[in-house]
């Protein structure tokens, strides 16, 4: 089993990361990580070359998930909240999938991806459950881009500002789940 994560955190030592590390060490298989913040990727520049081929026209380490995401089986993707929403550089690189809408779209194929599972790991210092809705459904939107339909419920780890993901004994629960949920 192969499994693409997408880390939206800038933070490499946090709890996002903390939650990321347990589920990694419960999968089969192997992973790829694309760190957001550390990797040289682009934004989408809207230029419309994925209209008419399988290729983006940026040429940078989103070349490597492209290729990745064609073998893998599940995609985790990690972050903690930034206004109720995922992190900006996670969206940024998650802009890049528009390769995928395009074929299925502008040119009526269907894209070489055969991912089957996806899960989330959501982190915040606020307890606001609606930000982690907001967050979860725009992430849902980036499932659809990669095909992925089979989409566990999100583990959410919110007040972080008080409690760390290390000390929320009902989090570290959900994520030894949603490794159960990926690994079946």
């Amino acid at each position: 089993m192969k499994t693409l994560v997408l880390y939206g955190s800038p933070r490499r030592a946090g709890d996002t990361a903390f939650l990321l590390n347990m589920l990694l060490e419960s999968l089969d298989g192997e992973y790829m990580t694309v760190d957001c913040y550390h990797e040289n990727i682009s934004p989408c520049i809207d230029c419309r070359a994925c209209r008419r081929s399988d290729n983006c026209a940026i040429n940078d380490g989103m070349q490597k998930v492209y290729e990745y995401a064609e073998k893998c089986d599940d995609l985790v993707i990690a972050t903690p909240l930034y206004f109720s929403q995922p992190t900006g550089r996670l969206l940024d690189v998650c802009s890049r999938a528009q390769v995928y809408f395009s074929q299925r779209r502008f040119r009526g194929i269907a894209p070489n991806l055969s991912i089957r599972k996806g899960g989330v790991i959501l982190t915040g210092g606020s307890g606001d459950t609606t930000g982690a809705q907001k967050a979860f459904d725009t992430l849902k939107d980036v499932f659809l881009m990669f095909g992925v339909k089979n989409i566990a419920p999100p583990v959410c780890c919110l007040g972080t500002d008080k409690t760390s993901a290390a000390e929320n004994i009902s989090v570290i629960s959900e994520i030894q789940l949603l490794a159960e949920f990926l690994n079946a």
